[in-house]
């Protein structure tokens, strides 16, 4: 294969790249959340066992942005072809993967730290619930965006 100016053989490297990015950094961020949250339910179900379905929720949420990595990582490695892979489109990837990657691992931790002591505070105080879930929706939107910038980069 010759290399032209434009597709080097070096090319896809970049987009694999984005796509290992975004699946390894968003699963990184989701594993925290759900560690740093099953903790808390853990801690908090000692006392208060009947408010473990309904303190589950910060887990799923924590999930869901692994969710936005896979779809993310799943798109470029779907695009990748070694001799028709230009440079452009590979530095596009690359970013693309990391836009949802290290959103979703920022997503992860405030999703995981609020989940940890949501819960917690739950179990004492039952009227702390709905704060709880707000604060993690808008933990959540960060992975959100993330994926938003992601999909825009991926369809330049």
């Amino acid at each position: 294969m010759e290399d032209k100016p434009d597709t080097p053989q070096y090319a896809p490297f970049f987009g694999v790249m984005g796509a290992a990015s975004a699946i390894i950094f968003s699963s990184f961020g989701a594993a925290y959340g759900t560690a740093k949250s099953g903790t808390g339910i853990a801690a908090m179900s000692v006392m208060r066992p009947e408010l473990i379905m309904k303190s589950i929720i910060p887990v799923v949420m924590a999930g869901i942005i692994a969710i936005y990595g896979l779809v993310v990582a799943v798109l470029i490695a779907g695009s990748l072809q070694p001799e028709s892979y230009k440079l452009y489109t590979g530095f596009i990837h690359l970013g693309a993967g990391l836009a949802v990657g290290f959103s979703g691992l920022a997503a992860g931790f405030a999703i995981g730290i609020v989940g940890d002591a949501g819960v917690r505070g739950t179990a004492q105080q039952p009227r702390l619930f709905v704060g709880m879930i707000l604060i993690l929706i808008f933990a959540e939107v960060l992975g959100l965006y993330g994926l938003i910038v992601a999909i825009y980069l991926y369809t330049k």
